[in-house]
């Protein structure tokens, strides 16, 4: 049975751990508000580009794409953990997508310290990775690694390159998603703003699109860095939400146990000290 003074220790312990979890949701709550403008500022442009250069690959000629295409899957996680199911969700959705990828060749770009470790235990290639940059995240990082990708595609190195990250949505929601980055994919008709519109291209759309590209892939990698950086805090503050409401509730029961325990040590006091003098006044009579 724990001791007054074991459960005195424990109860420090939890209220040591209730004060970090506390900080580290602050501090994500703090990280989060900039991360969320500027997503949100971001998406508008990101949407509007993919629109763009969706029209331009139906207007300019192109083919359709390997038919067994050489398939790079890029996956974005967090360099730390104690954020819930973050990473785990990507990594397991792009495990999915390796293993059912009807291909010659896969090939992996990890993103974020978690990816990398998971990834590297396993028995698929590692082309490339890329930690230890979520706190300074910049545009030169996403051009950084657009520029790799465009470069393989360009070489045939590769046929195809595939994103999975978390989409941010809410603090409390982060959606994994995977896209297409490399080809363009062509917009379908009938899919929502994919009708046919009568647009006048100057000089022509394959010179516009091939002005247009680079800038493209380096603005959808960028966007999916910020909306992985954004979900991260958001996941982060959420888990460490949890985890000082349970320290408390974990605080109170063992306050319960001490007060219990206390009592009964002073009843048993109690009854000794009554037993001694009973014996005592025997004695005497005796």
């Amino acid at each position: 049975m724990a001791t007054l003074r074991d459960i005195q220790r424990r109860i420090r312990s939890v209220q040591s751990t209730q004060k970090i979890t506390r900080a580290m949701k602050l501090v994500a709550a703090a990280k989060l508000r900039r991360a969320q403008e500027r997503i949100l500022a971001a998406r508008p442009y990101a949407a509007k580009m993919g629109e763009l250069l969706g029209n331009l690959v139906i207007a300019a000629s192109g083919s359709d794409g390997a038919q067994h295409p050489r398939r790079q899957i890029v996956i974005i996680t967090a360099d730390k953990g104690l954020a819930g199911a973050f990473n785990s969700n990507v990594i397991r959705r792009a495990l999915d997508l390796i293993r059912q990828s009807n291909t010659t060749e896969v090939t992996l770009v990890v993103v974020g310290r978690k990816a990398r470790d998971f990834y590297r235990r396993r028995p698929w290639t590692i082309k490339r990775d890329m930690i230890a940059f979520w706190d300074r995240l910049a545009y030169s990082h996403a051009s950084e690694l657009a520029d790799y990708f465009m470069q393989q595609y360009l070489d045939g190195e590769i046929d195809e390159v595939h994103l999975v990250y978390n989409e941010f949505r809410s603090v409390a929601v982060q959606r994994p998603v995977r896209e297409q980055l490399l080809p363009i994919p062509r917009r379908a008709e009938g899919e929502s703003g994919a009708e046919a519109v009568d647009y006048l291209y100057e000089p022509n759309p394959k010179t516009i699109l091939d002005e247009l590209l680079p800038r493209h892939v380096r603005t959808q990698v960028f966007r999916a860095l910020m909306e992985s950086l954004a979900g991260e805090y958001g996941a982060r503050m959420t888990a460490m939400e949890a985890a000082t409401k349970n320290a408390k509730e974990m605080i109170d029961v063992l306050t319960i146990q001490y007060n219990k325990a206390r009592q009964e040590k002073i009843t048993k006091e109690l009854l000794d000290i009554v037993g001694g003098a009973e014996a005592l006044k025997q004695g005497a009579e005796a």
